[in-house]
C-alpha cells in the first residue's frame, strides 16, 4: 500500500510554522505546508489532518473551503474572541493554543503513523455515452475482487444512476439525499455501514426522483471518511462540473478522461481535459474503441496532449448484461477487467506525495 499523506499546515507565519515543523518531526512525520488557501486548496480535502494557522484562518474562511473533519486552528498564545468565532464559522475542531498546546499537537501527528489513508481516482468522460461510468464501476469491482475494500461514489446526478448499472436498484441503505446535511462531521464506520453494499463494495449514488443536488460540503465528508474507512475509492463525475464535482477531482490523486475513438468525440473531450486541468494538472487517457475513422489512440493521445495509459477493444457483452444488471468486469475478464486491474495497480502503487507550494 502506499505511505499515507502527510497533514497539511496552512499559515504564512514564520515562527509559527517553525515551531509546527518542530513538533511535528517530534511527532515523527513531514508536513505540506501552504502559505495562504488558495495553495492549500488542492490537497485541503485529501489531508489526514490540518492546521491552520490564525493568520490564515480568516482567508481560509473567505475562500469557503469546504467543511471537513480534522481541521484545527493553531496560534501562538490565546486567540482572540474574533478568530473564535471565525473558527467556529470553519467549522474547526479544536483550537490550539501553542505552546500550552504543544503536546496535544505532538500527538495528533503521532497518531497519524498508523493510519492508511484510501486512494481516490476520479473517471470523467470525454463526452456523453463515452463509457465512464462503465470504467467508474469496473475498477471499483475489480478492487474489490482483489480484496480492497472499494467505495464507489456516482457524482453525475444526470447520469443514469450506477445502481441501476449494478443492478443494486432495490438494495437497501442511503442515498446522496440522506447524506446532504451532513457537513463536515461524517463517523466512517457509520456512514459505510449504512450504504448499499456487496462484500468489500459499497455504493452511494443518487434516489430515483430525488433533488440531483449534492452539496461541495457532503462530497468532502464522504472523501473525507471514505479515505479512513476504504482502500479504493472511484467516483464517477459528471461532464459538466458541479461544486461537488470539482472538489471530488481537486482531491483524486488520479484521473482518468475516457474518449471514443472518433473525431467529434475528440474535439468534445479537448474541451473536457480543458475543464478539468483547470482544476488539476494530472490527468491521463483511456481511448475506447472501435475506430471506425481509423483514428489510432496515439493520435487522439497526442492531439489532446495527455498521456495514454489504456485502450478498450469493444465488448458487447458488457452492453448487454448492463441492459440486465450484470456489473461490468465482474467475471474478470476481457480488456475492461485487465485495464481495471491496471489502473488499480497503478493507483495503490503511486506513492507520490505532492508538496504544496
Amino acid at each position: 500500500m502506499p505511505a499515507p499523506r502527510l497533514p497539511l499546515v496552512v499559515t504564512s507565519d514564520p515562527d509559527l510554522l517553525d515551531d509546527l515543523l518542530r513538533l511535528a518531526a517530534a511527532g515523527g512525520t513531514k508536513v505540506d505546508v501552504a502559505p495562504d488557501p488558495a495553495a492549500a486548496r488542492p490537497r485541503y480535502g485529501i489531508a489526514p489532518l490540518v492546521l491552520i494557522g490564525a493568520d490564515q484562518l480568516e482567508a481560509c474562511l473567505r475562500a469557503r473551503l469546504p467543511r471537513r473533519s480534522r481541521v484545527a486552528v493553531v496560534s501562538h498564545g490565546e486567540l482572540a474572541e474574533p478568530m473564535w468565532n471565525a473558527a467556529n464559522a470553519h467549522g474547526v475542531d479544536h483550537v490550539a493554543e501553542l505552546p500550552t498546546a504543544d503536546s496535544w499537537v505532538v500527538d495528533r501527528f503521532a497518531e497519524l503513523l498508523d493510519q492508511p489513508v484510501g486512494r481516490v481516482l476520479a473517471v470523467i468522460g470525454g463526452r456523453g455515452g463515452a463509457g465512464a461510468s462503465t470504467l467508474a464501476a469496473g475498477v471499483a469491482i475489480t478492487a474489490a475482487a482483489g480484496g480492497c475494500r472499494s467505495l464507489l461514489i456516482d457524482a453525475d446526478p444526470l447520469g443514469g444512476g450506477l445502481d441501476l448499472m449494478l443492478g443494486w436498484e432495490r438494495r437497501d441503505g442511503l442515498r446522496w439525499s440522506a447524506l446532504v446535511d451532513a457537513g463536515g462531521r461524517v463517523d466512517p464506520p457509520s456512514l459505510l455501514g449504512a450504504l448499499p453494499h456487496d462484500g468489500d463494495l459499497v455504493l452511494l449514488s443518487f434516489d430515483a426522483g430525488a433533488s440531483p443536488s449534492v452539496p461541495a460540503e457532503a462530497m468532502a465528508a464522504t472523501i473525507d471518511a471514505a479515505r479512513r474507512g476504504r482502500d479504493v475509492i472511484v467516483v464517477d463525475l459528471p461532464r459538466r462540473l458541479d461544486d461537488a464535482g470539482v472538489l471530488a477531482l481537486e482531491c483524486a490523486d488520479q484521473a482518468v478522461l475516457i474518449v471514443p475513438a472518433e473525431v467529434r468525440a475528440t474535439a468534445a473531450a479537448a474541451r473536457v481535459a480543458g475543464m478539468v486541468q483547470a482544476h488539476r494538472t494530472e490527468l491521463s487517457l483511456v481511448v475506447r474503441g472501435p475506430t471506425p475513422g481509423g483514428l489510432a489512440a496515439p493520435d487522439i493521445a497526442a492531439t489532446l496532449g495527455l498521456p495514454l495509459i489504456g485502450t478498450l477493444r469493444p465488448e458487447p457483452t458488457i452492453s448487454h448484461g448492463a441492459e440486465r444488471g450484470r456489473p461490468p468486469a465482474v467475471k474478470g475478464k476481457g480488456p475492461l477487467a485487465a485495464l481495471c486491474r491496471q489502473l488499480v495497480r497503478d493507483l495503490l502503487t503511486d506513492a507520490t506525495v505532492a508538496v504544496v507550494a
